[in-house]
């Protein structure tokens, strides 16, 4: 059997994922990294994936969210209002700082799980996607600094400026191509790994789910005044589902577990850290009702020890 984690993306709600990750992890005395094959994460979902594959309990990482959230998210909202049409919302400084207190200058390669972290190629507008040296073609990701990788899969457009990689390449949010990376993990699994379809058992954590409102666009020939604000909620709404859709059809309905609670429109933002203790609790409250579900398939011994075709001098 391999297990496959999947994190999506969401901004300060990556909070949801990890609470319910470091409730788990209390209830197994073990960090939830030993029990899985194959880590994928999509921009707040990367940042965990990459914590995760570097030894941190998920209770680190919630506790990283917790006191560094307020400090990324921070600014004077009557700049933000100026900014929001001509510049991105939010310095990127402050996340970069945030980012190096805890993963300092380790490099992808020192992962102790496979990973898979997605972004965008602004010049090309190609996927690029960041490896661990899982598969004798991925030569060179395993040498990029993790702090580089966190900016390059957590730049939001509007959210934060785009991150130019080392190399000069401009990279943008894995969300643009897959906020939730489930269909992703699975094509990993089956196309570059060569696991048995059935032997694939998955695990989705959603940032919670918005129900989609297009209001009168149902009904209406409406343009670009109305749909414009609305648009990318259609299209993460649509990739969602398309992902979720894509990851069941091969690796099987029964085998891919889904957890993303809904929740009211508006509940919760991106960037509303407000709502960081109610997001913890929300996660907590989910790993209590889901843990029966999940113990037995995820969690009753730990996975075989990842050996990369490619180490670190």
């Amino acid at each position: 059997m391999k297990r496959i984690l999947a994190i999506d993306g969401g901004g300060i709600k990556g909070v949801f994922p990890a609470s319910f990750l470091s409730v788990i992890e209390d209830s197994l005395g073990d960090n939830v990294s030993h029990y899985f094959d194959l880590i994928v994460g999509t921009s707040t979902g990367g940042i965990i994936a990459l914590g995760l594959g570097l030894g941190f309990s998920a209770r680190e990482i919630l506790d990283f969210y917790e006191h560094h959230g307020p400090v990324i998210f921070r600014g004077n909202r009557v700049w933000q209002f100026i900014r929001k049409f001509g510049w991105s919302k939010y310095n990127q400084e402050p996340l970069k700082k945030a980012l190096c207190s805890i993963f300092a200058d380790k490099k992808l390669g020192e992962s102790k799980n496979r990973l898979v972290i997605p972004s965008l190629n602004l010049e090309t507008g190609e996927v690029y996607i960041y490896k661990t040296a899982h598969h004798p073609r991925f030569e060179r990701d395993y040498k990029e600094s993790v702090v580089d990788v966190a900016l390059a899969t957590s730049a939001a457009p509007t959210y934060f400026p785009t991150y130019r990689s080392p190399a000069g390449v401009p990279l943008i949010d894995g969300g643009t191509l897959a906020n939730n990376p489930v269909g992703l993990a699975v094509v990993e699994a089956i196309g570059a790994l060569n696991w048995p379809r059935e032997s694939l058992k998955v695990l989705s954590l959603g940032c919670t789910t918005e129900p989609l409102n297009v209001g009168w666009g149902r009904h209406f020939a409406l343009g670009l005044g109305y749909w414009a604000p609305k648009i990318v909620d259609v299209f993460m709404t649509a990739q969602s589902f398309g992902s979720l859709g894509t990851a069941a059809l091969l690796a099987g309905h029964e085998n891919v577990i889904r957890i993303s609670p809904p929740i009211g429109r508006g509940r919760f933002g991106l960037d509303v850290v407000r709502e960081i203790p109610s997001l913890k609790g929300l996660g907590a409250s989910e790993a209590r009702k889901y843990l029966p579900t999940v113990r037995p398939i995820f969690f009753e011994s730990p996975a075989e020890q990842f050996e990369p075709y490619r180490k670190l001098e």
